[in-house]
C-alpha cells in the first residue's frame, strides 16, 4: 500500500507507549509536486476520516483509549512547498486531538 492508494489505511500500529500510530507511505518523488500534494491532501483526509468516523474503533477495536498518531514516511525528502503544506497540516490534525508526525526514511531510491 502507499500514499496513491488513497482510499486505503496503508499501515496500523501500536508504539511501544500505547498510541496507535496509521501510517502513510510516501514513495513518490517530488516532480510534479502539486499533484503529488493533492494526492497526500486525499490520503491524510482518508486517515482523519478514518479515525472521526469511528472505522478505526471498529476494526481495531483495541485502539480505544488510546492516543491515535498520524505517520508519513517519506521516500523521497519533501519539497519546500511540500513543507509549507506540511506545516499548515500538522496543526489542522493535532487540532482535531490526534498527533502529527513526517520523516524522510531514504534520500536515495533502491532498485530490486
Amino acid at each position: 500500500m502507499s500514499v496513491d492508494q488513497t482510499q486505503i489505511i496503508d499501515v496500523v500500529s501500536k508504539d511501544k507507549d500505547g498510541t496507535i500510530v496509521l501510517t502513510i507511505s510516501d514513495h513518490l518523488d517530488w516532480e510534479n509536486t502539486k499533484e503529488h500534494l493533492l494526492i497526500l491532501q486525499e490520503k491524510i483526509n482518508t486517515y482523519l476520516n478514518f479515525v472521526d468516523s469511528g472505522e478505526i474503533y471498529e476494526k481495531y477495536p483495541e485502539a480505544k483509549g488510546h492516543a491515535i498518531q498520524i505517520d508519513v514516511r517519506f521516500h523521497y525528502q519533501p519539497s519546500m512547498e511540500a513543507r509549507a503544506f506540511l506545516a499548515k497540516v500538522q496543526p489542522i490534525v493535532e487540532e482535531s486531538g490526534y498527533s502529527f508526525r513526517f520523516e524522510q526514511l531514504s534520500g536515495t531510491p533502491f532498485a530490486i
